[in-house]
């Protein structure tokens, strides 16, 4: 566009005066009181009016929590630890990944006494007979995506997931475009979607950062909050979930205190069983593992000698809460004894005490007067050992 062209534009739609929203600060202020707190849908992950990310490698898990999420959203009951404060509502799940017999067996047991669904949870899926357009397959998808939800009366959506939408999300510049039309709809409708992705092969050396989701650069700046599955070293069958970005809320699932879960399936429901907080660092592939036989040689040797469980931690490469659950069973095993019974003095062993009731008084008034000469009679010789025990 030259600048004629440009300034006739300008002069035509004045669109310089309308661009910018400017207020006073106390006008904000004014205006964000009479806003309504937003309500928890699954914790500190997601909030009413977000665009959330959950992303995890293939096989993590993905459609699994956030199946078990939209249930409970549709119920009202809360999948603790993940604190729920919105009211009981629709929900729709764009289910672009399984087909009705594999989600059948999901929900059912061994195709028998299917999962009964509270009617506030809907589940979409193509429809192979429909023809899409040759043009904008993406803004198509969204604006039927917006189709459904404003028929159904849904404002909660979860989109299973992003890689359907467009087969080139890797590159930030495929992914903007799209999360951009799903931004305008929700701030459009007041919707809240859970967008699920992949993310690209990934070292387990490592934690998880916003840096492992695809397109992650162009998402990240888009959404107002992320989180990710990761999967435990200890264990196969082990998974964590962490918080990887939050604009409305705190950090309650970060790298010192990932969610720890497992996937089970109760008679007819898949899901994820949360079992407490753990630090992501135990649950991470070691580049250069440390034998297990090692590190007990090393806590047995230095653990008496006084160092604390911690120093032991960043000597061996692993968190000072595994060290100390290493040293807890070598003391229950009675392979190491506790600090005070053997492995350093105790204060009663390295005080020499004595029973005041059976010394006279003169003797007390003695006895100080002696030690408080003799404190001050010894000589100090260069050679004289440091805090000798």
């Amino acid at each position: 566009m030259d600048e004629k062209k440009y300034q006739e534009e300008v002069q035509e739609t004045n669109p310089l005066e309308d661009y910018f929203k400017v207020q006073s600060g106390d006008a904000w202020m004014n205006q964000a009181a009479n806003i309504p707190i937003k309500k928890k849908l699954a914790g500190e992950l997601w909030f009413e009016g977000e665009n959330a990310v959950l992303f995890a490698d293939s096989n993590s898990g993905k459609s699994i929590l956030a199946v078990q999420i939209a249930d409970s959203i549709s119920r009202g009951e809360a999948l603790s630890p993940l604190e729920l404060t919105a009211e009981p509502q629709p929900v729709v799940y764009f289910d672009f990944e399984m087909e009705a017999p594999q989600f059948y067996a999901r929900y059912s047991n061994n195709g028998q006494d299917p999962y009964k669904w509270d009617r506030n949870f809907i589940r979409v899926e193509i429809n192979e007979d429909a023809m899409a357009p040759k043009g904008n397959f993406s803004q198509f998808i969204c604006d039927a995506i917006e189709v459904v939800m404003l028929r159904t009366g849904a404002r909660v959506g979860i989109i299973d997931n992003i890689s359907y939408l467009n087969d080139e999300l890797e590159k930030s510049k495929a992914a903007a475009p799209l999360i951009k039309q799903l931004k305008t709809m929700k701030k459009k409708n007041g919707f809240s979607f859970l967008i699920l992705a992949h993310t690209p092969k990934r070292l387990c050396t490592r934690p998880i950062t916003k840096n492992d989701l695809s397109g992650s650069k162009m998402i990240m700046n888009l959404i107002d909050s992320a989180f990710a599955i990761g999967e435990s070293r200890q264990d196969t069958s082990l998974h964590y979930i962490k918080q990887i970005k939050s604009r409305n809320a705190r950090y309650v699932f970060d790298k010192d205190n990932v969610l720890m879960c497992r996937i089970i399936k109760d008679n007819n429901f898949l899901r994820f069983e949360f079992c407490g907080e753990e630090m992501e660092i135990d649950h991470l592939e070691n580049p250069d593992p440390m034998p297990k036989d090692k590190i007990i040689d090393i806590i047995k040797r230095d653990y008496p000698k006084g160092r604390s469980a911690r120093s032991i931690a960043e000597r061996v490469g692993y968190s000072h809460t595994t060290i100390n659950k290493i040293i807890a069973g070598l003391i229950q095993d009675g392979e190491l004894k506790e600090r005070g019974s053997g492995n350093l003095p105790s204060v009663t062993e390295f005080l020499k005490v004595t029973d005041v009731s059976t010394i006279s008084t003169n003797e007390k008034v003695e006895t100080t007067e002696k030690s408080e000469d003799t404190a001050v009679s010894i000589p100090k010789t260069e050679n004289e050992p440091k805090n000798k025990i």
